[in-house]
């Protein structure tokens, strides 16, 4: 048995010797934040884990780096893209929350941003040429090895658009392999800001996972986000899928295997690194830096919780979660409206317990979307309410509706029964309805509203979501904190 053992060692020596390991991180979806949150995450644990790790390493980001906490907004993403230069990122692709102010903050993103901004699909509009500081792919040299990255950028921004125009990105990825396969790159990599499985935004990010059915053995590796989903060693037709998560809570760290004689790729895995820095640490210096880019004026107290609003249920019958039915009620008050539909992507952090900042509002809504009001009928009500929900959760919270469905097998809804102020809904009826201006415009996960003509649709007041959230936190004392609000409106039976 030994000499089995052994001769099998000796056949195994030359390739175990001829093979390199070398090391890409992913991040994705960081939308500015910059610190640790409750032990976890932020730019100085990911700088301590990089440093700490292999020296020849890339490390790529997926987009939306440029809005999400004050100190992003404020800076209208200079100060991500800031920090983002001090780590030393090597390459990101542009999300769709770049454009969150609008065209004029689009290119100084671009030209402050050391590290290459990849999107094959994104041009100038007027001239279709790619704008200044963008590149269709890079090629690195890491650890002797040869990687070619390609960008390909979310083509729905949260901004409309007059400067910029978006082309398929399989075309254009069909466009640039074979230019990037001339230069006989070892591994190719892709950055894009859609997702391999997304249940968020309609049919987007559809054709991530036709990269490996359409281009077989020519991808190695696809980074994804948008979704703000994990995804380690998920693999199709060889090709590996990561996705890291969001609000830099991880890092995704891949390691790739190539033949040391020949360069060739041989095999790829991934591991989600958690940023808790009781584990990871934090670089001082780049702790220093973000402790300087902090936003003054912003830790002003608005009001107090009785307890945290999480934005997940706890019963898992329930879809529905304390903080966005808040929300929705304080929406549907403002708008004085039969229904109020509030998204939940569009709250993106738990309301804390006890005294609440403006700094903890921006992180839960930092957009400024207003409220838009419309009339509609039972029927179309009956289709917005079931576009949001798919298997284990709602993409809508709503005030003066509830609902509850069975899944069929294929989890698919079924047996779908709503009511509006406790009155079974009529297909007939004219009901009005109010919801955020970006949902309102049929934007991500609002796709259903595209079908309302945009006649109908009339902007309510001037306040935001944020400012009405801020006035919902005011009513709350420390004698008479704020209560969640009560789950159970959207329930499967």
């Amino acid at each position: 048995m030994k000499k089995v053992v052994l001769l099998l060692t000796v056949m195994l020596l030359p390739f175990v010797l001829s093979a390199k390991d070398t090391v890409v991180y992913h991040t994705s979806d960081t939308h500015g934040f910059f610190y640790a949150k409750k032990g976890q995450g932020g730019f100085a644990a990911l700088a301590a884990v990089v440093k700490n790790g292999p020296k020849n390493y890339l490390l790529l980001d997926s987009g939306d780096f440029s809005n999400g906490t004050v100190e992003a907004k404020n800076s209208k993403g200079l100060k991500s893209v800031q920090l983002m230069n001090a780590l030393g990122y090597d390459a990101a692709t542009i999300g769709n929350h770049e454009f969150d102010f609008k065209d004029p903050g689009v290119a100084p993103i671009l030209a402050n941003a050391k590290f290459a901004i990849l999107a094959a699909n994104f041009f100038e509009a007027d001239t279709l040429k790619r704008p200044a500081h963008v590149l269709p792919y890079k090629m690195f040299n890491r650890n002797g090895v040869k990687f070619a990255v390609i960008g390909l950028a979310n083509s729905n921004p949260t901004q409309a658009t007059q400067k910029y125009t978006f082309t398929p990105q399989l075309r254009e990825l069909e466009n640039v392999l074979p230019e990037v396969e001339k230069q006989h790159p070892d591994v190719v990599v892709i950055i894009v800001h859609d997702s391999f499985a997304d249940d968020k935004h309609g049919m987007q990010g559809q054709y991530v996972a036709d990269i490996a059915r359409q281009f077989p053995g020519r991808v190695h590796i696809v980074l994804g986000g948008h979704a703000h989903k994990v995804f380690q060693n998920q693999y199709l037709n060889g090709t590996l899928f990561v996705e890291s998560g969001r609000y830099l809570k991880n890092v995704s760290k891949i390691t790739v295997t190539t033949d040391d004689k020949t360069g060739k790729f041989v095999s790829a895995k991934s591991e989600l690194i958690p940023l808790n820095i009781n584990k990871t640490g934090q670089d001082k210096a780049i702790l220093n830096l973000t402790e300087s880019l902090r936003e003054p004026g912003v830790d002003e107290v608005l009001g107090y919780t009785q307890e945290p609003m999480p934005k997940r249920a706890d019963n898992p019958k329930f879809l529905d979660n304390s903080l966005d039915n808040w929300v929705a009620d304080l929406g549907r008050q403002y708008a004085e409206v039969d229904v109020f539909i509030n998204n939940t992507g569009g709250t993106r952090v738990d309301m804390p317990q006890g005294a609440v900042t403006r700094r903890d509002v921006i992180d839960i809504h930092p957009f400024e979307n207003t409220v838009t009001k419309m009339t509609v009928d039972g029927r179309m009500l009956k289709r917005i309410v079931k576009s949001g929900l798919s298997k284990g959760r709602t993409r809508f919270a709503f005030s003066g509706l509830a609902v509850n469905f069975v899944y069929n097998k294929k989890g698919k809804v079924k047996d779908l029964h709503i009511w509006v102020h406790n009155q079974p809904l009529e297909n007939r009826k004219k009901y009005t309805i109010a919801t955020n201006s970006f949902i309102a415009e049929g934007r991500s996960e609002g796709f259903v509203f595209k079908s309302i003509p945009d006649q109908d649709k009339v902007r309510v007041g001037a306040k935001s979501i944020r400012q009405l959230i801020e006035d919902g936190l005011r009513q709350g004392t420390v004698k008479e904190p704020i209560k969640p609000g009560p789950v159970g409106r959207v329930a499967e039976r």
